[in-house]
């Protein structure tokens, strides 16, 4: 069950890395939706950290 919440915190890694390309390859078009990508990409951090902290309450309960 762990490897399972471990794979998804650093898959929202593997997004945020995805969306960060994103913007980069569409920074310089007109009507890009880099602005867009990058807030995806912020939100996929987000996520990472608040998975992680929520594995580690999980992990500390399981443990008493």
């Amino acid at each position: 069950m762990m490897k399972v919440f471990r794979f998804f915190e650093y898959a929202y890694l593997a997004i945020m890395c995805f969306f960060i390309y994103e913007a980069y390859v569409e920074w310089g078009q007109e009507g890009g939706k880099s602005m867009l990508y990058i807030f995806f990409a912020i939100a996929a951090i987000f996520m990472f950290f608040f998975k992680r902290n929520f594995r580690k309450r999980f992990d500390a309960n399981n443990k008493d």
